[in-house]
């Protein structure tokens, strides 16, 4: 990527906010005890139940597929199925990692319309094959929050598939790589989208929004809190020196970080849809709710955009549709560039 790209491909290409690394560098200059046994990583399970406001498990690792995996290996037998949105992460991003981790149980995808799984269409897929030794019994079921098209579950939606799960007497698991764009979005507390609402784990994600590579295997429910230390370790995922990990997540979590950097990053998203609108032959594909846009642009939009620096994904979600994620490190000039570009190559809209 050229020095003068202006990124809008994704949150993952940009770097850490300056307190994450000031974070690893303070806790470079001491030495600790290995494996997770050190002070940083006792302070961010603390935070984390202030967060939660509750008592919970608390798992440091390193990726979020590590963190989705581990979390559906917990809740799933190897004869099992979990099932999610066919446009899940864990079922069209991870390479089979989940299914991996679990040793075989197997991954199902719902036939939910949209982005997001319908309750009633779940209540029927949790009960096929139920009993019957030829099939995978339905085990888990994951959601994505926010979703892949930049939609989000709203309280009453999780409580609403958590009811569902709660009958079929499977767990409920929450894939939160962007959590924190969904949680500033929704305007409600972190216990009330997760626990409140019924969400058995949550993979609590801090790459994409500021660090440099923590993720946190959140648990809600007790009775799955002690196999996943040894998951973790089987998994390969129980660093030595943890606390660079900690010390990440101890400098993204301090003074609400995570949050105004999600702020930060829906709100330059939100001023690029607006922007956008304006443009002649652009159309948003759905509404702007976090940080992540899919917008029909014109052929000769697109590929003057990329002419001019502008760095974005396209053609993998149809003819025409381009994704734009904007991130912490998003400035608000970055947009008006983008959007004055857009003017000049289509025009305005009369």
């Amino acid at each position: 990527m050229s020095p003068n790209t202006i990124s809008f491909r994704s949150d993952n290409d940009w770097g850490a906010s300056p307190a994450v690394i000031s974070a690893i560098a303070s806790c470079n200059a001491l030495a600790a005890r290995p494996y997770g046994a050190d002070d940083w990583t006792r302070a961010v399970e603390s935070r984390l139940c202030e967060v939660f406001e509750r008592q919970v498990g608390v798992l440091l690792v390193s990726t979020g597929t590590a963190a989705n995996s581990i979390s559906v290996a917990a809740m799933s037998p190897r004869w099992g199925s979990i099932l999610c949105h066919r446009h899940a992460h864990v079922y069209a991003d991870e390479c089979g990692a989940p299914e991996f981790f679990t040793g075989g149980a197997r991954l199902v995808p719902s036939a939910s319309a949209g982005s997001r799984l319908d309750p009633q269409v779940l209540r029927g897929e949790l009960a096929v094959g139920r009993g019957d030794v030829h099939c995978v019994q339905p085990s888990a079921v994951s959601i994505t929050q926010c979703t892949e098209d930049g939609q989000v579950y709203s309280v009453d939606e999780v409580a609403a598939l958590s009811r569902v799960c709660r009958e079929a007497g499977v767990p409920l698991h929450m894939d939160g790589a962007r959590f924190a764009n969904a949680l500033v979005s929704l305007g409600c507390t972190p216990a009330d989208i997760t626990w409140r609402a019924g969400v058995d784990v949550l993979s609590f994600g801090a790459t994409k929004n500021g660090a440099l590579n923590a993720e946190a295997v959140v648990v809600f429910n007790e009775g799955l809190v002690a196999q996943l230390p040894y998951l973790r370790k089987r998994a390969g995922h129980l660093l030595s020196k943890m606390r660079f990990v900690a010390a990440q997540m101890q400098g993204y979590l301090a003074d609400d970080l995570w949050l105004a950097n999600a702020r930060h990053a829906n709100d330059m998203a939100a001023r690029l849809a607006r922007g956008l609108e304006s443009v002649r032959g652009v159309e948003l594909a759905a509404p702007a709710s976090t940080n992540i846009l899919f917008v029909r642009f014109p052929e000769s939009l697109a590929a003057g955009l990329r002419e001019r620096g502008f760095d974005f994904y396209g053609d993998r979600w149809g003819p025409g549709v381009v994704r734009l994620v904007t991130s912490f490190g998003t400035t608000s000039s970055m947009v008006d560039e983008m959007i004055i570009a857009a003017r000049e190559i289509a025009g305005a809209k009369s």
